[in-house]
């Protein structure tokens, strides 16, 4: 059975997954992590930039050989990185309602620039605050957004805020990080769950990362945004449970 690590996304923590955690640990043997990213959750960050590379670096140490890596939003970019540097600890990637590229522009669909400029902007004033916006955009487009919201705070609510290092950073990671060639030359399965109406990594994205790499498999819940764990439980675990297992 494998070693299977669940990654959380910018402003999240480990906290997110464990409804998830407890559903595949009943319905598997497959032993289940939860990790925070350095700086979030208190797991302290202690470098003076917060790149790519350093986190990465810093994640790796926690990861175990040949692991599964489950990795929502802008954790897939560092699991992408994880592989390219230390492809002994990989064995598969499942991307979340991510993508090798966040960033909007003319071949590619993705969060306009102007957004996470207001992210930044807003961070200086009220850390807080932004982060709560943030969860409202990715439980937008749920049947139920409301009750996802107040989900999602009651579970990160169990761990330590984030540091600010870690919430500038890693916008900056979103907004500038372009790892498109890595994603189509990694030479490891990766697939990938989305939602359909998920507003930051829209579906037109997944049928471009599909051309970058024809081996990409996806699956796409219809009626699911940005947290599909969250808004439709037992239907994504389900799903990765046959991710995992392919």
């Amino acid at each position: 059975m494998a070693d299977v690590v669940l990654l959380h996304g910018w402003g999240m923590n480990k906290g997110i997954w464990q409804l998830q955690k407890d559903a595949l640990e009943a319905q598997s043997d497959h032993t289940i992590h939860t990790l925070n990213l350095p700086g979030f959750g208190g797991n302290q960050f202690s470098d003076a930039v917060y790149d790519l590379d350093c986190v990465a670096r810093q994640l790796a140490t926690d990861i175990a050989d040949q692991s599964v890596l489950v990795a929502w939003s802008l954790s897939g970019l560092i699991a992408l990185k994880i592989a390219a540097l230390f492809p002994h600890k990989v064995k598969k990637i499942v991307l979340v309602a991510s993508t090798p590229f966040f960033a909007s522009s003319e071949q590619w669909r993705g969060i306009d620039d102007k957004v996470l400029d207001t992210f930044m902007a807003q961070l200086s004033t009220n850390h807080p605050k932004t982060v709560e916006r943030f969860l409202a955009i990715q439980a937008m487009g749920s049947e139920h957004a409301k009750q996802d919201i107040k989900q999602i705070k009651a579970l990160l609510a169990e761990y330590p805020a984030a540091q600010e290092i870690a919430l500038s950073g890693g916008l900056a990671i979103l907004k500038n990080e372009d790892l498109r060639d890595l994603f189509a030359q990694l030479p490891l399965p990766i697939s990938g769950i989305f939602g359909r109406l998920d507003s930051l990594v829209p579906v037109k994205a997944v049928a471009k990362m599909q051309q970058l790499n024809p081996q990409f498999e996806a699956d796409i819940l219809a009626k699911a945004s940005h947290a599909p764990f969250i808004s439709h439980p037992q239907e994504f675990t389900n799903l990765l449970l046959s991710h995992i297992e392919s």
